[in-house]
C-alpha cells in the first residue's frame, strides 16, 4: 500500500525551546540515531549510505519517532533519514508490489483529479473524527518520471482548511526488480526547493541489494497489477478507486497526511546541538 507522510511538530516546541534538562530528557535524545559517515541497511532489498552531516534511524527507532509524532502506524519495516540541521527528514519504505512496467505516459490532470476525489471521501471520515479536513491546492511539483534511475517523483500542495496551512510532501519512487522504495521527504513549503537539492545529493547513495534491481528483471518474476500512475494515487487502493470504490481510497487518505508546523524551526535549532552531542567520544 501507498504511504503518505507529514510530520507533525509543532508539539515538539517544548522540548526544542525548554531547559538543557528537559532536551536531554527529550524522547527524541532517546532514539537510536546511527549518525553519518555510515553504510546502513533498509530491511534485505536495499542499502543506504548515511554521508557525514546525516542521521539515520532503523525500523525500531522510525517506529518510536512515528510514534512521537503522531503518525499512523504503517504495515512492515520504514527507516529515516535526516540532516543535522533537520531542514528536512526522509520516510523509507519499501512495497513488495511486483515489477513496475514503466512504459506508462502519466496524465497530471486525470491524477491530481484522483487525489481530489478520494480527500473529497477522506474529509468525510475526517470530519466525523473532528479532524481538520484538507484542501489539494494543486501539483508542486508535477510527477516526473526519470527513466535512467528508473525513479518518479513528484508533489502535491495541500492545505489545512481551518487553519489554511500548507502541507507539502516530496514523494519519490524507486523501481526495483521485485517492487518499489517509496521515499517520503518531509519539510515546510519554504524549505522545499533546498530540501530537494540536499535529498537529492543523498541519493546515489542508494543501492539494491545484488539481484534486486530494476535490470535484473527475468522472464517469470512477478509484474505488479498497475503502473507509474497508479504508483502516484495509491496503489492498489488506486486500481480499487477506478471501480467506484472511492470510499476506500479516501479512507486511506483519512490516515495519508499529516502537518509539518511551526515547531519545525526551533526543532531544528535543538536537533543540531543535539547531534553535536552525538557526534562527542
Amino acid at each position: 500500500m501507498k504511504r503518505f507522510y507529514l510530520v507533525l511538530v509543532a508539539l515538539l516546541l517544548a522540548w526544542a525551546g525548554g531547559t538543557a534538562v528537559a532536551q536531554q530528557q527529550s524522547p527524541l535524545a532517546a532514539l537510536p540515531w546511527q549518525m553519518g559517515p555510515a553504510t546502513v541497511k533498509l530491511g534485505d532489498r536495499a542499502t543506504l549510505n548515511v554521508p557525514d552531516g546525516y542521521a539515520f534511524l532503523d525500523a525500531a527507532g522510525s517506529k518510536s519517532l512515528n510514534e512521537i509524532l503522531h503518525n499512523p502506524p504503517v504495515n512492515g519495516d520504514q527507516y529515516t533519514l535526516a540532516p543535522k540541521t533537520l531542514n528536512w527528514i526522509a520516510f523509507f519504505a519499501y512495497e513488495d508490489i511486483g515489477y513496475v512496467k514503466d512504459d506508462e505516459k502519466l496524465d497530471p490532470d486525470t491524477i491530481l483529479q484522483s487525489y481530489r476525489d478520494g480527500t473529497a471521501e477522506g474529509n468525510k471520515e475526517r470530519k466525523a473524527r473532528g479532524w481538520d479536513e484538507l484542501n489539494i491546492l494543486g501539483w508542486s511539483a508535477k510527477p516526473e518520471y526519470d527513466a535512467q534511475i528508473k525513479s518518479l517523483a513528484w508533489s502535491i500542495l495541500l492545505e489545512d482548511a481551518e487553519n489554511h496551512k500548507h502541507i507539502v510532501n516530496y514523494n519519490t519512487r524507486l523501481l526495483g526488480r521485485r517492487g518499489v522504495m517509496d521515499v517520503t521527504l518531509v519539510t515546510r513549503p519554504e524549505k522545499l526547493a533546498a530540501a530537494i537539492d540536499d535529498f537529492k545529493n543523498t541519493l546515489p547513495g542508494f543501492q539494491y541489494s545484488p539481484g534486486e534491481s530494476y535490470a535484473e528483471y527475468r522472464p517469470g518474476d512477478r509484474v505488479a497489477e498497475y503502473g507509474l500512475a497508479a504508483l502516484i494515487t495509491g496503489g492498489a487502493l488506486a486500481v480499487a478507486a477506478k471501480k467506484g470504490l472511492f470510499t476506500v481510497i479516501g479512507g486511506f487518505l483519512v490516515a495519508a497526511w499529516k502537518f509539518v508546523l511551526a515547531g519545525f524551526v526551533a526543532l531544528s535549532a535543538w536537533f543540531k546541538n543535539f547531534f553535536k552531542k552525538k557526534q562527542q567520544p
